[in-house]
C-alpha cells in the first residue's frame, strides 16, 4: 500500500541540526520504499536533495506568537488540503501544535517524534496519535513528561545509507596531528565539550604530542574556546567548525570522544561506528544502546571528568587497546541503517491506520 506522508519541520537548513538530518533521511527512504513524501518547513539547503530524491517541499513558516497562530492554523490547514496525507508526521513541538491546529478539513492521524525529551516543550509533544521515541531511554523517560504509555512506540536512530553524506568510501582522511582525539557535537552545554576539554587538559602534560579537534558550531562556542585558551593549551585544541561531511575528521581520528550529558540517541555514534573509530562516549540516556551497550565502544559515566580523562590516556597510550575498539565499533552496524528506520517507522503507521 503506497501512503501519503507529511513531515512538519521547522526548516530543512544543512547546519547540522539531528532533528533535521534524521528526518531528511527518513523522507528520502520513504520515497525510495515507494512512497509519497512530503515536507513542509520553511525550507533551507536540503531542498534539492529532497527533491532528487522525489520528496515534495512545501514552504511552511510557523511561529508561536499567539498572535500569528490563527494564521499558521490557515497555512497548516492549507499544506494538509493540499497533500491530502494519510500520515501526518511532526519532529517538533512547535510543528506537532501547528499540524493538529491545522487538522481541520482533513483530519490525518497525527505521529510525532520526541528527539529531544529533556526539552521543556517536550510533553507537547503527546498530541500525537502515536509518539515515536529514539531510544529506549527516551521511551522510558516519556511517561514522566506527561506522554500515556499507550501512545508510545520506539525506533531506533540510523545513519547508514543516508543520502547526506558521501561515505568512507567516497572522502579522504582530514589533515590532522597524531594522536588526535576528534568530537563532533552542537556546541552546547550539555554535549560535555566542556568536560572533553577538562579531561584533555588532565592529560595534556604527558600526551604532549596529543591534540583534541572540536567540530561543530552553537552559541555555547565562545565559552568553550575561552576555557581551551584558559588552558594554555589553545595551540592544540582546535575549533574546526560545522563540516558538512563528518567522515574526513572521523577517518583520522585516533579517538572519538562524545562526551554528552544529555543524548537521545546520537547519529554521530553511528558515523562513527561506520567508519571503525576507537570510540568513548558517556553512559547519558540513548548512548549505550547506540553501542549496543557498551560492545561496541567504551563508556564513562556522564560528567565524571576524571574517568573521562583516565580513558582518554588509556586510548592514547595503548595501540592494542584502542584497536580492539576499532574492531568491536563496526560489528553489528547493519541494524544502523536508514531503510531499518524507515520500515519500523512504517509499521507504527500501519498500526495507527489499523486502529483508526
Amino acid at each position: 500500500m503506497t501512503l501519503r506522508i507529511l513531515h512538519f519541520l521547522p526548516d530543512v537548513r544543512e547546519v547540522g541540526n539531528g532533528i533535521v538530518n534524521a528526518t531528511v533521511d527518513l523522507a528520502c527512504e520513504q520515497s525510495r520504499l515507494g512512497h509519497d513524501v512530503s515536507v513542509a518547513s520553511a525550507g533551507g539547503e536540503f531542498e534539492p536533495l529532497l527533491s532528487a530524491h522525489h520528496v515534495d517541499h512545501l514552504t511552511l513558516v510557523v511561529t508561536r506568537s499567539p498572535s500569528r497562530l490563527l494564521a499558521v492554523r490557515r497555512r497548516v490547514g492549507a499544506v494538509i488540503d493540499v497533500v491530502r496525507p494519510d500520515i501526518a508526521h511532526a519532529h517538533t513541538a512547535t510543528t506537532a501544535l501547528a499540524a493538529r491546529m491545522g487538522r481541520l478539513t482533513t483530519r490525518p492521524p497525527l505521529v510525532t517524534t520526541v528527539h529531544n525529551e529533556f526539552n521543556r516543550s517536550a510533553p507537547l509533544m503527546a498530541v500525537g496519535d502515536r509518539v515515536i521515541a529514539p531510544s529506549q531511554a527516551v521511551a522510558a523517560a516519556l511517561p514522566r513528561r506527561g506522554v500515556r504509555r499507550r501512545k508510545i512506540r520506539v525506533v531506533l536512530n540510523g545513519t547508514l545509507g543516508s543520502p547526506r553524506t558521501r561515505g568512507q568510501q567516497q572522502t579522504a582522511p582530514a589533515s590532522l596531528c597524531h594522536p588526535s582525539v576528534v568530537t563532533i557535537a552542537g556546541m552546547y552545554k550539555r554535549k560535555g565539550i566542556g568536560d572533553l576539554i577538562s579531561a584533555f587538559a588532565n592529560v595534556a602534560s604527558m600526551l604532549t604530542t596529543a591534540h583534541l579537534y572540536v567540530v561543530g558550531e552553537g552559541p555555547d562556542r565562545p565559552a568553550f574556546e575561552s576555557q581551551a585558551r584558559g588552558t594554555g593549551l589553545a595551540e592544540r585544541i582546535h575549533f574546526s567548525g560545522y563540516q558538512r561531511d563528518p567522515f574526513p575528521f572521523l577517518m583520522a581520528a585516533d579517538l572519538f570522544v562524545l562526551a554528552s550529558r544529555r543524548e537521545p540517541f546520537g547519529l554521530v555514534i553511528a558515523e562513527a561506528r561506520e567508519v571503525g573509530c576507537a570510540i568513548l562516549a558517556s553512559d547519558a540516556d540513548g548512548i549505550p544502546e547506540a553501542l549496543d551497550m557498551g560492545r561496541a565502544g567504551c563508556l564513562f559515566p556522564a560528567g565524571d571528568r576524571k574517568a573521562l580523562a583516565s580513558k582518554i590516556e588509556t586510548f592514547l597510550t595503548d595501540e592494542e587497546y584502542r584497536r580492539s575498539w576499532q574492531l568491536a565499533a563496526r560489528e553489528n552496524i547493519e541494524w544502523l541503517r536508514t531503510d531499518r528506520v524507515a520500515r519500523e517507522t512504517l509499521d507504527v503507521y500501519a498500526e495507527l491506520l489499523e486502529s483508526t
